[in-house]
């Protein structure tokens, strides 16, 4: 894995300068993110050795290299999930090549389902905490750590969220291996055991790259209600349609967040 790790990023930082202190993962309808950055490089997941091919709508499926403002970031735009036929290996290996590439904080981002009537679609939530509810762990002996993400970047998410006046939730992420979504039973399961939002990834990669050594921020655009807690069905497209209505709010916060972090 390490030569194969080693091969990837001498692929990569032959198309570019490709090095980057802080890196982000966009989950389904927000890729669009990258397009406030300036001086891009963009590589094809499919361009870079061993790197799994996201086939999910709403994941571009690029390694993108650019600035906000002055500061250089690394984005994955899309990524990948065991329901698309990965590895838990595959899954968490893109965050290896970031981690290899010189990050050392990343922000995972992703779309969720609200299992609190009062977390609406179109909220945005800082993750504070993982419900692994997968099956399968980064760590052998499953003895996961409870505080994944870095105290002192929920903090500045809060602030940076008041700064730019987009109302921020806080709360419990129960990742799950779809593709189906979760039946009413499952959330109310989930619900008993205090989670507020549910989806389908984040939590390996988390787990990851705090196995890794990275300071981890995690932040879910509630896109939907789980299933349950209204009367009607759940589908893809009001997924997405959620996303793209809150692209601007998202962009804000991720911008002064990224330039905050970098002082």
């Amino acid at each position: 894995m390490s030569n194969q790790i080693d091969s990837a990023v001498a692929s990569i930082r032959k198309k570019g300068a490709f090095k980057a202190n802080v890196a982000l993962v966009l989950g389904s309808g927000l890729g669009n993110f990258v397009d406030a950055l300036s001086n891009t490089t963009r590589i094809p997941f499919a361009d870079i050795p061993g790197f799994p091919v996201s086939t999910v709508e709403g994941h571009s499926g690029e390694l993108v290299y650019g600035f906000l403002g002055d500061v250089p970031v690394l984005v994955n735009s899309g990524r990948v999930h065991f329901y698309e036929g990965y590895s838990l290996d595959q899954v968490i290996y893109p965050i290896q090549i970031l981690k290899a590439l010189g990050a050392n904080t990343i922000i995972l981002t992703n779309a969720a389902g609200s299992i609190r009537e009062e977390y609406a679609p179109g909220d945005l939530m800082l993750i504070t905490k993982l419900m692994n509810q997968t099956g399968h762990s980064v760590y052998p002996d499953n003895t996961e750590p409870d505080n994944i993400f870095t105290s002192e970047f929920l903090d500045m998410a809060k602030k940076v969220a008041r700064q730019v006046s987009v109302p921020i939730k806080t709360g419990s992420y129960a990742g799950l291996n779809g593709p189906s979504y979760e039946t009413p039973a499952e959330i109310r399961f989930l619900r008993s055991k205090q989670a507020d939002a549910v989806g389908m990834s984040t939590v390996h990669e988390s787990m990851a790259a705090f196995q890794l050594g990275m300071q981890v921020l995690g932040i879910s655009c509630l896109t939907n209600y789980a299933a349950g807690i209204l009367d009607q069905p759940l589908n893809h497209e009001e997924v997405m349609e959620t996303g793209i209505r809150v692209r601007e709010d998202f962009a804000k916060i991720l911008n002064e967040l990224v330039q905050e972090i970098s002082r």
